[in-house]
């Protein structure tokens, strides 16, 4: 596929990398040459340097027969008028854009071929809200993906002492669960990742992904370690976007106070938020901190956009008696560097984005790609179109299908039901498939099993 990403920046780099890694042919276009440079040097790709929404610069980056346009530069205008560009001059078939402005988004009508032509837009800030919202929904997991609009999670947790499953193989986990349905995905041990299989031994610190119906993922998680319970007082350090959004999304179910340094920000949030509490302050002040009852709070989240202020105010909440932090990170090389001392969780907005993006470049009916393991691995949702004939996965059981070294399907859904996935279950057509592939490498072969053959038409 041919692809123009206009944008070498963290998404559209780490998007660049993912892609080239795949087969593609990607061309990467920026003002900033440095930065194209440090991208042709590790990647195989072209770079051409210059402003994305001109149209020369985009004639020059192969527009004419692209197949695929990624907009993700810092400007909202930019990226819409490249699209308009790329439509009205070269009619590139696909248009994906970034637009982080709420002003934007919220005049639906805006975006269509008769206004401004952007098939999808991306909101990295509402991805990241929904990202944290459900790690607050659900205590204790590190990750937390939804898959068929919510009827089926993929959550990983680290496995703790005492948990009733750790140290045993996993094919007692259906005599500790006769009632729930679930299926281990993956195990990560110690950075590398395990295939698990009956005789699987789950080792403490074993970072374990499973896949659940939503209602079953509290039961699971219990196996594993013990139940945290439900969060109910937290702050948000950081007034931006995502912390605005974040309070407003979850102040009707918790006691949230937000911590802003700027007052005219203060102000506007203090009118829009209803039962959020408003700080005029800075989160790494101590005595504030002390003073808002941090050694009571269950969770502390640090969202403003200066990663250093985020890790400092993180640590010194932990310090102080937070519960749980989970801290915002920008810059890919600090979240391994950061995450399981004092820092609970670091969210990588570039990665949590990169899933909204992928799922519109895999070929074949996948509707759903989320990146795990800050990239390492891929979980999948795919479509089973065609029949016996057009397709290798419709009629067969999944212990027959010819699946790539290191995948391995978790669930199906058909027609609202959720079925975890065993040997002697057959694929039927319209089946949502989700899998979980540990080697991205072998995913252009995940993509080719749900693509139908000549004699579906």
């Amino acid at each position: 596929m041919k692809i123009i990403i206009l944008g070498a920046g963290q998404v559209g780099g780490t998007l660049a990398e993912n892609l080239a890694n795949e087969e593609n042919d990607i061309t990467v276009v920026d003002i900033n040459g440095e930065r194209l440079r440090e991208l042709q040097d590790r990647l195989d790709i072209r770079t051409v340097q210059g402003m994305g929404s001109h149209p020369s610069v985009l004639k020059q980056a192969g527009a004419d027969d692209a197949d695929m346009l990624i907009a993700v530069t810092s400007s909202d205008e930019i990226n819409m008028i490249a699209c308009q560009c790329a439509y009205s001059l070269h009619r590139t078939p696909t248009k994906i854009a970034r637009v982080r402005s709420t002003s934007y988004l919220a005049e639906e009508s805006l975006f269509n071929n008769d206004a401004i032509p952007i098939d999808v837009i991306i909101s990295p800030e509402q991805v990241v809200t929904n990202y944290i919202k459900r790690l607050i929904e659900h205590p204790g997991a590190l990750q937390v993906l939804d898959f068929a609009e919510g009827e089926v999670q993929l959550v990983a947790v680290k496995a703790y002492y005492g948990g009733p499953l750790v140290g045993q193989e996993l094919r007692y986990l259906r005599q500790h669960m006769p009632n729930v349905d679930t299926r281990v995905a993956a195990i990560f041990r110690r950075d590398r990742p395990i295939i698990p299989e009956g005789s699987t031994v789950i080792e403490v610190d074993d970072e374990v992904f499973f896949i659940a119906a939503r209602n079953h993922i509290r039961a699971v998680m219990s196996e594993l370690r013990r139940l945290e319970h439900n969060y109910k007082r937290i702050i948000i350090a950081g007034g931006g976007n995502i912390g605005e959004r974040l309070a407003e999304a979850i102040e009707n179910r918790y006691q949230v106070k937000i911590i802003e340094h700027n007052p005219d920000r203060c102000r506007a949030l203090s009118e829009k938020l209803h039962r959020t509490v408003t700080l005029q302050g800075n989160a790494s002040d101590q005595d504030l901190l002390l003073e808002e009852n941090i050694e009571d709070t269950d969770v502390f989240l640090a969202v403003t956009n200066d990663d250093e202020a985020n890790i400092m105010s993180s640590m010194l909440a932990k310090r102080l008696g937070a519960r749980k932090v989970i801290t915002l990170i920008n810059n890919p090389a600090y979240v391994d560097l950061v995450q399981g001392g004092d820092i609970d969780i670091a969210v990588s907005p570039q990665q949590a984005t990169i899933g909204s993006l992928l799922t519109h470049v895999r070929r074949g009916d996948v509707v759903n790609v989320h990146s795990l393991r800050r990239g390492a691995a891929e979980a999948i949702e795919a479509i089973a179109h065609g029949d016996e004939k057009s397709s290798k996965v419709v009629g067969k059981a999944i212990g027959d299908i010819d699946l790539p070294e290191g995948a391995n399907i978790g669930a199906i859904v058909r027609k609202g039901k959720v079925i975890i996935a065993h040997d002697d279950v057959v694929v039927q057509q319209d089946d949502h498939v989700i899998l979980f592939l540990i080697d991205k490498r072998r995913i252009r072969d995940v993509e080719r099993l749900f693509q139908v053959g000549i004699s579906f038409f």
